[in-house]
């Protein structure tokens, strides 16, 4: 089984989930689903996978992230030009990242969730933050690099299933 495929089916293995801990309210196996389901749409950004992040956020996703100039962005077609326009190609990753890079699958890339912290909000709702670390190849050098960016998302329990509804992205000062 590919690593696609396993990182699908952990994906919707967790988003199913999302119904099952409204009946089993055991915090800690939530708390791991929202970091895997974090990590499955993370992997799916650098991957360049729209329809994996699609189906993970809700069409009125709002944010707050550099691209958008400290504009609050709602909805998904903000994000879908970054995913048509670079495609698999090295700004993809750059631009995510902040780093100059190359293609996702070429050079491996690897999306680390550091210091993870989930705080639930009752049972439909749950708040991540991480510090995400991008390991990539330089596009120039050869040489790998880590970037990181600070992230916190929202994520909400809707029909059934956890769906990001926010999200912040900051480069560390």
């Amino acid at each position: 089984m590919t690593s696609s495929t396993d990182a699908t089916q952990q994906s919707s293995s967790a988003v199913s989930a999302a119904s099952q801990y409204c009946n089993d309210r055991d915090e800690s196996e939530v708390r791991e689903q929202i970091i895997d389901i974090t990590q499955n749409l993370l992997d799916a950004i650098v991957s360049c996978d729209w329809d994996k992040y699609s189906e993970l956020c809700h069409s009125s996703l709002t944010c707050f992230e550099p691209e958008a100039r400290g504009h609050l962005v709602q909805g998904l077609s903000f994000h879908k030009y970054y995913f048509d326009f670079f495609g698999s190609s090295s700004a993809a990753v750059a631009a995510s990242a902040g780093t100059t890079t190359t293609s996702p699958s070429a050079a491996g890339t690897n999306v680390t969730l550091s210091s993870p912290h989930v705080r639930l909000l009752g049972n439909k709702a749950a708040v991540i933050c991480y510090v995400r670390l991008n390991q990539s190849v330089d596009g120039t050098t050869q040489m790998p690099v880590t970037s990181c960016v600070e992230e916190t998302r929202v994520w909400e329990v809707i029909e059934g299933r956890w769906m990001n509804v926010h999200f912040h992205r900051s480069v560390p000062s």
